[in-house]
Parts: structure tokens; sequence; C-alpha cells
């Protein structure tokens, strides 16, 4: 059995194109990330975190984490307007990084790994940061965005895999699950 754990809607409906045999289990872990952390280490840390409480057995579990960052600063979810405006102003014809760290754990056994995809914002106007604030779609999204809505519309050009951006770089996962097996 295949045990996601995580409560992302979007990582549910990506894992349906792996497998639809998996649950969903959640623990509240300690996000905080170490000191001078960087992006790719950061998301690998937390998959790890998210994945260690149910790790024990034969059930393969998979912890994942998302971040967007640009110049080795992570962008988290924004709290406020204010803050979703900054973020996406700092994004604004800029190519920034979007990492996701993929943690596979089962009994002793653990493997982890992260994929980045580049992506390139159009530059943006006043208007069309404010119209897509109205949308609230980049409220529950790390660097204020979502590429699968409203958000594509913010976005030039990627390099790299799509669904990483969305939140689980599914070829990838796919390919390191039948080595993990």
């Amino acid at each position: 059995m295949i045990i996601l754990a995580s409560q992302s809607p979007r990582r549910q409906e990506l894992l349906k194109l792996i497998t639809s045999d998996f649950e969903i289990k959640v623990s509240n872990v300690d996000e905080t990330l170490p000191d001078k952390i960087m992006p790719k280490e950061a998301v690998m840390y937390l998959s790890k975190i998210k994945a260690e409480p149910f790790a024990d057995g034969d059930n393969i579990v998979i912890g994942a984490d998302t971040v967007v960052a640009l110049d080795g600063k992570i962008l988290g979810k924004p709290k406020s307007e204010e803050n979703a405006r900054e973020m996406l102003r700092f994004l604004s014809g800029r190519t920034h990084s979007v990492f996701t760290g993929v943690t596979l754990a089962s009994g002793k056994k653990t493997k982890t790994f992260a994929v980045e995809t580049k992506v390139k914002f159009f530059e943006l106007t006043n208007e069309e940061t404010d119209a897509y604030i109205k949308t609230k779609e980049p409220f529950d999204k790390a660097g204020a965005y979502g590429i699968q809505g409203y958000g594509s519309l913010l976005v030039e050009k990627i390099d790299g895999d799509y669904f990483n951006v969305v939140g689980l770089p599914v070829s990838t996962l796919a390919r390191e699950l039948k080595a993990f097996e």
C-alpha cells in the first residue's frame, strides 16, 4: 500500500496519474527550517520529516514539499494581499526555481530526491498583479501563484517538469517508485 503524507489536493490528483491505490495520512510536523538552508535541501528535509511518522512496516510512504525560490530566497505562502503583491513583484520579469522534494520511505529504507523546474514570469503590470490577487488563488500557493490556474497567465515559459511546479514531479516519481519497490 502507498501512503501519501500530504493533504494537498493537487498532489493527490497528480499521484492518481501513477496509481489510484493509495491512502492519505498527515501528521502535524514542525516545518521550521534550519538556518541558512538552501531551497533544494529545504524541500528534501521537509519531505523527509513529513514521511517519517508513517514509515514503519511494508507500506511505501511518499512525503513531498514544494518551494519557490529566487536569489536563494524561499518564498512561502503569502500571509496577506500585500505579501502576495510583494512576492509577485519580486518574481515579475524574472526566472525563478520551483523545487519539489520527495521522500520514499518503507521500514528502514529511505530515498529522498529533489526536482527543479525553472519558471519565467512576464513583466507584470500593477493591474495584472491586482487582478490575480483578486482571484484569491495566490493564498494557498508557494510563491503566491498556481501555474495550473489563473497563475498560468503570469508565466512566459518553463524549463523542466510542469507537474513539478504544480507540486509533484510525476514522471520522476513513477520511475523512483518502480526502482524503490
